[in-house]
């Protein structure tokens, strides 16, 4: 059974929804009024390998992830470019999708926008107010903070620290410094919406109360969102719904930054690459792989020597996949389609079986608080061990062995597809003069001259082709765009 760490308790806990096979998860999204960078690429693998192991499992998975549409940053970046607030969110929105599909992240289930839900929001807030658990002041309506026993249980603090530690605040009409915003009264030339108190728009911690319960119900299964939102934002989530008597969330996950030189990286610090950077200077599954190389609980960096090794880890992937497609195509099977997407019956078509060693030391490692290091590691091991079992069928001929490799191969591309990391099988034929080159390389490798073979192994990769050696001969293969 699937257990992760709940950040609010501190200990693993079983995810209840995966016994009865349905998991609701909720995943704060992005404020859309700058390009993505890579923290929020990051945010997003974490909770796609998460739903993609899910799935694989036979779970469904009910992904509901925001997007906040209306915001301070938002409204002030549309008047530092002269447009309007709607055109700079929904070209940001857009901005955002392009860049989760070249990740190959998988669109949530539902994705609401925060201005489809702000009567919903009136509603809740007017409830506090009733409760006694908001009051309206000068600037707007505020949450009492000490009206709720347990305010900051998420953050593990009490009234008094959060009090003690609470940064000068300029507005006066607070009752407490740790008191936080449900509706703000519209400045002049600022979007607004009716209410009973004024003309106004939702704080950022309603916004997410109102579309999971919503959407999902209460006592769904799983709230998530970078460390960073466990406190103020998730926090004061969890006081209003808590506050109205709603369970909320079973168990709240958490992932850790992208650091740069040991900070956080953040647009307000402006150490930030953006995704699409990265995206169009190097293969998107590197940065998936490095993602997965990490637990999502420790900090990561991202650096081109981190990206060119994760790089070529994956082809050593690539390389696996074309051979056992080789091998299959040879025995009339088509088991990869072009995408690197495997038809999940063909393998039983050449006669073999998954590993169950390997699927259930993936599991076990997967199912221990999504411990993707762990994973990984599995994935490539049983690579090395894979290639090996292959060349020795090709040396001796021996069809168990042939089997053996092919069944750790296969196992192995299925555990991988499982979290999105899709091998590429492209078989292009290389023109003329790289075949020549490849030619003259096997005949400098024959004489032993193997500084002339590096030699023209470098001047196929300057034409944008690699050679992979192996028993049978060479492969050669297009570098990828």
């Amino acid at each position: 059974m699937l257990k992760l760490h709940d950040s609010r308790l501190g200990t693993l806990r079983e995810v209840k929804g995966a016994s009865s096979g349905r998991v609701t998860l909720y995943v704060c999204g992005p404020t859309v009024y700058d390009v993505p960078h890579l923290g929020h690429g990051r945010s997003a693998l974490v909770y796609d390998l998460l739903r993609r192991y899910l799935q694989w499992i036979g779970i469904e998975v009910v992904h509901v992830s925001n997007i906040t549409d209306i915001d301070d940053k938002i409204i002030n970046r549309a008047h530092e470019q002269g447009i309007s607030w709607e055109e700079l969110a929904r070209t940001y929105e857009e901005v955002w999708w392009k860049a989760l599909e070249s990740l190959e992240v998988l669109r949530p289930t539902l994705a609401p926008r925060a201005t489809d839900y702000v009567k919903k929001m009136v509603e809740l807030i007017d409830k506090l107010i009733e409760t006694d658990h908001a009051y309206v002041a000068r600037t707007g309506v505020w949450f009492d903070s000490e009206s709720l026993d347990g305010y900051g249980e998420l953050a593990h603090q009490s009234l008094g620290s959060l009090r003690a530690g609470a940064r000068v605040d300029m507005d006066d009409s607070k009752r407490s410094p740790i008191d936080f915003a449900l509706w703000k009264f519209a400045k002049p030339g600022e979007p607004s919406w009716p209410s009973p108190w004024g003309e106004g728009r939702p704080g950022w911690h309603t916004e997410c109360v109102v579309m999971s319960l919503e959407l999902l119900g209460d006592g769904f299964d799983i709230h998530s969102g970078g460390m960073d939102l466990q406190f103020p934002h998730h926090e004061n989530e969890r006081a209003q719904a808590v506050a109205l008597g709603y369970e909320f969330s079973k168990l709240w996950m958490h992932h850790a930054f992208i650091e740069v030189g040991g900070e956080k990286m953040a647009k307000s610090l402006g150490n930030f690459t953006s995704l699409d950077d990265l995206i169009s200077t190097s293969d998107p599954r590197a940065f998936r792989l490095l993602v997965m190389r990490s637990h999502y609980r420790s900090p990561i960096e991202v650096t081109k020597v981190e990206i060119s090794d994760a790089t070529d880890a994956l082809g050593r992937l690539d390389f696996l996949a074309r051979r056992v497609n080789e091998v299959a195509l040879d025995l009339g099977v088509d088991l990869l389609g072009a995408d690197g997407t495997m038809n999940s019956s063909a393998y039983q078509d050449l006669g073999v079986t998954l590993d169950p060693i390997i699927i259930d030391e993936f599991k076990v490692a997967m199912d221990n608080d999504l411990d993707t290091p762990k994973a990984t590691s599995i994935i490539f091991e049983n690579i090395r061990a894979a290639n090996t079992l292959l060349d020795t069928s090709e040396d001796t001929h021996d069809q168990s062995t042939l089997k053996s490799g092919l069944s750790k191969a296969i196992s192995t591309l299925e555990i991988a597809s499982s979290l999105g990391l899709y091998p590429k099988i492209d078989n292009s034929i290389a023109p003329p003069n790289v075949d020549h080159l490849v030619k003259e390389r096997e005949r400098a490798r024959s004489d032993r001259d193997f500084d002339r073979a590096d030699k023209m192994r470098q001047e196929i990769l300057e034409l944008g082709w690699v050679v992979e050696d192996r028993a049978s001969g060479p492969i050669v293969r297009k570098v990828r765009d």
